[in-house]
């Protein structure tokens, strides 16, 4: 029972970190490499959730790996009604 606690603590603190590697991209508009631990941090973030058998945890830590091209396809999106063209 304490290592199903240890092992959701440490996929939610994943998601957060993951989280927070998309604040000086997205809120200060400053070009920072740091999203690219989520590739690094997700992945073991939906292991520790995977094996604290915490669903939720383990689909929030994948959208997190998957983020950059949710994003990258959201822009694209938004551009294209904006200006007409991708």
């Amino acid at each position: 029972m304490e290592k199903e606690r240890l092992y959701r603590r440490t996929a939610a603190s994943s998601l957060v970190i993951s989280l927070l590697m998309w604040v000086p991209n997205l809120v200060f508009q400053t070009a920072s490499p740091l999203w690219l631990l989520t590739f690094i941090i997700a992945p073991i973030g939906a292991a520790f959730a995977l094996l604290a058998k915490n669903y939720w945890l383990i689909a929030a830590n994948i959208i997190m790996f998957f983020s950059f091209f949710i994003l990258m396809s959201g822009g694209y999106w938004i551009q294209s009604l904006i200006d007409g063209q991708p």
